[in-house]
């Protein structure tokens, strides 16, 4: 029987990419798919007015590109490195090629197809549905500890963590503020002082 993580492996090709280099822009031919090995990848396009909004950022074990690979000619977003990022490369015609040999490997693609659609909807609803406010304060909840009080340090620069939740540094800093003047958390540098996580939780609901 065939080994699919075997064979889907030795059908990619090895890239590397330095910090801020683009894998791809957006309208470029879509001619495969990428596997990040190590490193981060953001993911991102641009509004009418020219300023970038973060779909997502990738880590190692994330897939690229899937359903691009079976519905469209160009890449409708733009690909970059946050760090020195090593993945491999898939090939489009090299991926059609073996699935013809070995149909067993479309159901692997298919996979990732169907896993990818959930992580986009879950996406679009949180852009689409939740203002900046309650964006930054679900982030916040993700990267607290849980207790009453804690602490979150920033890791990325502000505009880094307004790309992430599909705003400007700007509208940022003014929720940020906002959130402190309502009691919630105290900001001191690039770390986060959560007062009463339970209280914070409350306010995401409301």
């Amino acid at each position: 029987m065939i080994n699919i993580e075997r064979a889907i492996e030795d059908i990619g090709r090895l890239k590397k990419y330095q910090k801020d280099e683009l894998l791809f822009s957006a309208q470029q031919k879509a001619d495969g798919l990428y596997y990040v090995q190590s490193g981060e990848i953001r993911v991102f396009k641009m509004d009418e007015q020219g300023r970038e909004v973060e779909v997502v950022r990738l880590e190692a074990g994330d897939f690229l590109g899937e359903a691009i690979l079976f519905v469209s000619a160009v890449f409708p977003f733009f690909a970059q490195a946050v760090k020195d990022s090593q993945v491999l490369f898939f090939d489009k015609n090299r991926i059609f090629k073996k699935i013809d040999e070995e149909p067993s490997i479309a159901k692997f693609f298919l996979n990732l197809l169907a896993r990818k659609c959930l992580i986009l909807n879950r996406r679009i609803e949180t852009l689409g549905l939740q203002t900046v406010k309650k964006r930054l304060i679900k982030y916040l909840l993700l990267n607290c500890s849980g207790e009453k009080q804690c602490t979150v340090e920033l890791r990325t620069k502000k505009v880094e963590l307004a790309k992430i939740l599909g705003t400007i540094s700007e509208t940022l800093s003014r929720n940020l503020k906002q959130i402190q003047d309502e009691g919630f958390i105290e900001v001191e540098g690039n770390k986060i002082h959560i007062k009463d996580c339970s209280k914070l939780r409350l306010e995401l609901l409301s």
